[in-house]
């Protein structure tokens, strides 16, 4: 296969498709705010049940991985670029906010999205 933009991008399409076990130590919501020139990430706590679904601490519902979720975040993390924010919630954060490797790794993946997106101009949107 052809190191190709369109051959990259399928296979990147392909992989976020796979099952993934939600972070019993919550999710994040991560966004740009260009006029600070900053990405932020806010922290969402939440309860895994038996079926592995997240369910909301407070009041027990499954919350939607898509569509709009009225919850309050425990946490804002700011920074600059996709390292300062992830020293910010792996470094200095205790105790850390994450508690799987590979809920981690797809953090940092955001984040560098997130900072080329914030470079460039281009709309950032999470995967």
């Amino acid at each position: 296969m052809d190191l190709t933009a369109e051959n990259l991008a399928a296979i990147d399409d392909k992989l976020s498709g796979r099952h993934i076990d939600l972070d019993p130590n919550g999710y994040f919501i991560i966004y740009l705010d260009r006029d600070a020139g900053s990405i932020s990430a806010k922290h969402f706590t939440n309860v895994i049940d038996e079926h592995g679904l997240a369910v909301d601490p407070e009041t027990g519902k499954v919350i939607p991985a898509r569509g709009k979720v009225q919850r309050t975040h425990t946490t804002i993390f700011t920074a600059r670029t996709a390292k300062e924010l992830c020293v910010k919630i792996f470094e200095e954060t205790q105790p850390c906010p994450v508690s799987l490797f590979d809920h981690a790794a797809y953090l940092g993946r955001e984040f560098v999205r997130a900072e080329v997106a914030l470079v460039t101009g281009q709309e950032y949107i999470q995967d």
